[in-house]
């Protein structure tokens, strides 16, 4: 694979797009990421375009919460909850008060008009149980019967809200108390679904000199801005050597900075084309789609929007590939995150085909690539837990590689916590996959995903 990048450009590739800042959608740094990506696409010889997404905006302001006795506590307001400013009931200055009680979503005797305060603890996810699900693994060191992944979720995942609205509360702290590390820059949830009270996480120090002071009187600030913006897919093709066509994407927005989540997909995505782009079409097996998302941080908006665009296209794929998240271990140290030199563990989500199945455990242990499981698509929920989700729906067969870091969500997601010597095996293995793919048709998929 001559044609492969070297480690140093990749790694060049996700510092230009983190030096941009924060590239949440529609955010001025993700308006520029989509056109770098456009005329770096171009300069290879594709045929780029750029396909429209309307996505819900959010922007935050003010976060603090004010105990009646003085006390003050900076947080970070919700994404995609209400702003307390000119909210019905609330104070001058826009803030909400009310009572604060301790896990009020919980409480038999829980009162309409309470802020809830509800601790958020990150789950421990044993290998030995993940491989019981597996349908393989690549595990030369042996360590999956041992090894505890933590993950960036609570067991409600993105619904951290739902269980305060149940109860009728007026508005939402969440205390970070179960992070391993110290932080207030949880960027959950990320579902674009827009949550009628207001809401504020607190680092776990913050939070936990909140708990000793409930029940008590405070008034919550948490401001914010939402409006709709036009954002845009990244859509780039080339020819190939059959009437089929692969698809190589990944999405481009994030939630901060974020090195891992998803400049390193991004980059990924551009060494799989800079590779196909030198290699002549009759070589290469199929038509090739090289898919750069928006709005992932919106529900997957700009999947959902590619695949409304391009439906009646979705019967000639032969494959889906997505790329998300190369990324390090890390490990908390004195209240901040440690990369070690080790991968998170890798997940390959791929449909239920034998061949599929086995062209891509192959191909882990052609590049080396460690710590990988096998996984079905919908081992975990419907979906798999991927940008590329709404694709399985829709019967496309897919290969989804994702890594779970537990600072996905977080500002703490920056240049050291990318996997660098995970790249180009990554970017090998996206190209050993589609190469895989020759002579293949979509029904010789289907008929067994």
């Amino acid at each position: 694979m001559e044609h492969v990048p070297s480690v140093a450009e990749m790694l060049g590739w996700i510092e230009t797009i983190v030096e941009r800042g924060i590239r949440r959608p529609g955010y001025p740094a993700d308006e520029w990421t989509e056109r770098w990506l456009a005329d770096r696409l171009t300069e290879l010889g594709l045929r780029v375009s750029l396909e429209p997404v309307e996505v819900r905006r959010w922007r935050p302001g003010t976060g603090l919460l004010r105990l009646s006795d003085g006390t003050t506590f900076s947080g970070m307001p919700l994404p995609y909850t209400a702003s307390t400013g000119g909210r019905p009931g609330g104070r001058p200055g826009g803030g909400l008060g009310g009572r604060l009680r301790r896990r009020v979503a919980r409480l038999a005797d829980a009162r309409p008009g309470d802020i809830a305060v509800d601790e958020l603890t990150f789950t421990d996810l044993p290998q030995s149980y993940v491989k019981t699900l597996a349908t393989s693994a690549y595990d030369p060191e042996g360590v999956f019967d041992t090894l505890v992944q933590t993950i960036p979720f609570g067991p409600n995942m993105t619904r951290v809200v739902e269980p305060a609205l149940a109860a009728g509360a007026a508005g939402f702290v969440g205390a970070l108390t179960g992070v391993p590390w110290e932080t207030r820059d949880y960027y959950v949830p990320y579902d674009a679904v827009e949550r009628p009270v207001p809401a504020l996480w607190l680092s776990r120090s913050d939070a936990r000199r909140l708990l000793d002071r409930l029940p008590c009187d405070g008034e919550l600030v948490a401001e914010s801005v939402m409006d709709t913006v036009v954002t845009h897919n990244v859509v780039a093709t080339l020819p190939g050597g059959s009437p089929h066509t692969v698809i190589v994407a990944s999405h481009h927005d994030g939630p901060w900075a974020s090195a891992v989540e998803d400049a390193s997909g991004c980059a990924l995505v551009l060494a799989a084309a800079h590779h196909w782009a030198r290699v002549p079409a009759a070589e290469r097996p199929h038509n090739l789609t090289f898919l750069l998302t928006s709005g992932h941080m919106a529900h997957a908006a700009g999947t959902r929007a590619f695949i409304d665009r391009h439906r009646t296209e979705l019967a000639d794929v032969v494959l889906e590939l997505h790329l998300e998240h190369a990324a390090l271990r890390c490990e908390p140290v004195d209240g901040m995150l440690v990369p070690t030199a080790d991968p998170e563990v890798r997940w390959w989500f791929t449909s239920r085909a034998a061949r599929l199945e086995r062209l891509v455990q192959e191909t882990l242990e052609a590049e080396g690539l460690r710590r990988s499981f096998v996984l079905p698509p919908d081992v975990f929920s419907p979906m798999p837990p991927t940008d590329g989700a709404f694709f399985h729906p829709e019967g496309v067969p897919l290969v989804h590689f994702l890594s779970a870091p537990m600072y996905l969500f977080d500002s703490a997601d920056t240049l050291d916590k990318v996997d660098v010597a995970g790249l180009e095996p990554l970017a090998r293995a996206a190209i050993r996959i589609v190469s895989g793919t020759a002579g293949w048709t979509p029904a010789d998929l289907r008929d067994t995903a």
